[in-house]
């Protein structure tokens, strides 16, 4: 749909903050305390929209379970929030870097280094979606926080026409009845401290929706045991200390040696290690035992019991 008839002055996100006005004269602690407060209206705002974000979850899982992936596709700060959620998620639920990818424009050294001049294009959008081969096993979040960006708006459109599920996310409640997609992510953050400056109060609450997104459905594809990372890869120090600890915990271990033996032995899965310590399989028995019960570790070792609640 056409935006042309808004006016961007009237954008919730481009507004003047009344209680930020004299910013420009007040003392660094005065300055810090009105940030704050104004940041702590940022989970009432990400609160208001918990139906939709569980929507985009469902439909994140769905797609995955069709062996489809998810993209991120954004523009400055939406942009590089959707790369950082993506790469997050190998190494903490050990999925493929292929699972989650994040499109910013201007490429990964807009990473670093602002692009501004190619958020207007609405081809490039579309186009970055045809490069990585988007089809109807997909699912495309679109991130802007002005709901304006064309580069955001053309990937979506474009998604649509190939078939993939769509999320868009926007901050400005006038522009999201603009925008065609499966589900329509609205926190009203309202007026920015630094007024359009939109890296503040909506960058918050598009990382604090992302994060919603994509662990809601890892744990929803088993990825989680009670709120440990099972699947987490132990390729640092830092993994392989959490890896032998949640070992522990979910065994009764005590040793770390012999926790961390039990886990090389598993080539380094944790949840394997932990069905073949609890159950006293071989790896590849433990592995098919998983595999069974489609990577949740909760049903693996409720079956023994009898009990699949």
């Amino acid at each position: 749909m056409s935006t042309q008839h808004i006016d961007r002055a009237s954008l919730s996100t481009e507004r003047i903050n009344p209680l930020s006005e004299r910013i420009d004269v007040m003392s660094s602690r005065a300055i810090a305390e009105v940030m704050n407060a104004e940041d702590a209206r940022v989970a009432k705002a990400v609160r208001s929209q918990l139906d939709k974000v569980a929507e985009a979850i469902d439909l994140a899982v769905d797609r995955f379970k069709r062996g489809g992936r998810l993209f991120y596709v954004g523009c400055g700060t939406s942009g590089r929030l959707g790369v950082l959620d993506a790469s997050e998620c190998p190494p903490t639920f050990g999925v493929s870097h292929e699972m989650v990818q994040g499109i910013i424009a201007g490429g990964m050294s807009a990473l670093v280094r602002s692009s501004q001049e190619l958020e207007d294009d609405p081809e490039g959008g579309a186009h970055a979606l045809d490069e990585k081969g988007v089809s109807g096993s997909d699912i495309v979040i679109g991130i802007a926080a002005s709901g304006l960006t064309p580069f955001v708006r053309g990937a979506v459109e474009r998604a649509r026409e190939l078939g993939a599920a769509t999320v868009f996310l926007t901050c400005n409640e006038d522009v999201a009845m603009t925008m065609e997609a499966d589900v329509v992510i609205v926190p009203p953050v309202g007026p920015e401290v630094i007024a359009g400056s939109t890296r503040m109060k909506a960058g918050t609450a598009t990382k604090m929706i992302l994060n919603m997104i994509t662990t809601g459905a890892m744990i929803r594809l088993g990825k989680v045991y009670q709120n440990l990372m099972v699947d987490l890869r132990a390729l640092s120090e830092k993994m392989r200390d959490r890896a032998v600890r949640i070992f522990k915990k979910v065994t009764g271990e005590e040793d770390d040696d012999d926790a961390w033996k039990c886990i090389e032995d598993a080539n380094g899965q944790v949840k394997t290690a932990i069905v073949m310590k609890k159950l006293g399989l071989s790896p590849a028995e433990a592995e098919k035992r998983l595999e069974a019960c489609e990577g949740f570790l909760r049903r693996a070792l409720a079956e023994e019991k009898g009990d699949m609640s």
